[in-house]
């Protein structure tokens, strides 16, 4: 109902970290399970680009399934409670209540499973506490709903705005290498280098 990009990130060691299970129905969540076992992948992270609702769907399901709890930038946390709220907007029946975050992260934190590491880079505009999450040695970056390939994230939820968001993009990410892949929230990947020269938000 409302498509949201999860990651599987993992390397030979067979350690895994999952990015934003935006898994709202049965299937979707028995699919990501039934992925994870076939692998014989073990996660260990549980990362959110941000908490928005359609990104955090499937956390309590990573929590009863794989004993994770939520990593993300503490200034998004009002999110997680306004989350049942937030689904009633879209007709939907959220009753899951959400426990805390279990492991802040801030601007240049590491997160380390197998021989992969990823960096949260803040990047705020789209939520207070939007991250991405950069692998340096892979040149991927997992970009939430901040970059879009051709587009960027909405500004006008609560906590957003438009010019931090674009400052912010320019300042932290277009930064990053050109050949970065891009792994959005929504949509395609792209690259940091396509975006620079094509995003009409920046030309």
């Amino acid at each position: 109902m409302l498509p949201v990009n999860c990651y599987l990130v993992y390397d030979s060691t067979k350690e895994a970290a999952i990015i934003d299970p935006g898994c709202f129905y049965a299937e979707e969540r028995d699919f990501l399970r039934d992925y994870i076992k076939s692998k014989g992948l073990t996660p260990k992270h549980l990362l959110c680009t941000h908490l928005h609702l359609d990104h955090v769907f499937g956390c309590k399901f990573i929590k009863d399934t794989y004993g994770l709890g939520i990593e993300a930038n503490p200034a998004d946390e009002y999110w997680l409670q306004q989350a049942p709220q937030q689904a009633r907007t879209f007709g939907l029946t959220y009753p899951e209540i959400h426990e805390p975050i279990e492991q802040p992260l801030f601007d240049g934190d590491k997160v380390t499973f197998g021989d992969l590491e990823l960096e949260a880079i803040c990047v705020p505009g789209h939520s207070p506490g939007s991250l991405a999450f950069y692998s340096r040695e892979k040149k991927v970056l997992f970009s939430g709903d901040v970059l879009f390939q051709g587009s960027i994230g909405r500004a006008d939820l609560q906590g957003g705005n438009f010019e931090e968001l674009k400052e912010a993009i320019c300042n932290r990410l277009f930064t990053l290498p050109d050949d970065v892949t891009v792994y959005p929230g929504h949509g395609p990947s792209t690259t940091i280098g396509y975006e620079k020269r094509n995003n009409p938000f920046f030309i």
